[in-house]
């Protein structure tokens, strides 16, 4: 157990520190409009996209930006060119965990959700900390 919360907060350390990395000075204004942005009136990217309880909406511009590519620093794999399929298992993930508070479960749920074609059995218990962490981060950060 003390493994898996070291590596959570490990994951948390790296992710913030990756996160706020920048030579763009004007980079460390951008989430500020981005936290008001729930508050406009969303347009659904699908149907019944925004109007599914418990999954966020996706995350656009900059945020999207941010965590597709702490993905990428991650692992490409996770990635692998499918933005929108790892957007996707992002959301779902974010719904799966808002009812589950065990740390341990959800780097299982991660590690379940989160594979690629050399990792059909996920990316292993570290860096699904460091993905769960980018999730929570960009996607879900009230979970």
């Amino acid at each position: 157990m003390r493994t898996h919360q070291a590596a959570m907060l490990l994951a948390a350390a790296t992710l913030f520190t990756l996160t706020g990395c920048t030579s763009d000075p004007e980079a460390d204004a951008g989430p500020t409009p981005v936290a008001t942005a729930p508050t406009a009136p969303a347009t659904p990217a699908g149907p019944g996209a925004a109007d599914t309880p418990g999954i966020p909406p996706e995350p656009t511009g900059d945020k999207r930006v941010i965590y597709l590519a702490t993905l990428g620093g991650i692992d490409p794999d996770i990635v692998d060119g499918k933005d929108d399929q790892a957007i996707s298992r992002g959301r779902d993930q974010c719904a799966a965990m808002k009812d589950e508070k065990d740390p341990a479960k959800r780097i299982a749920q991660v590690e379940q959700r989160f594979t690629g074609p050399d990792h059909p059995g996920g990316f292993g218990p570290t860096k699904s900390a460091l993905i769960l962490a980018t999730v929570q981060a960009n996607i879900c950060p009230t979970y």
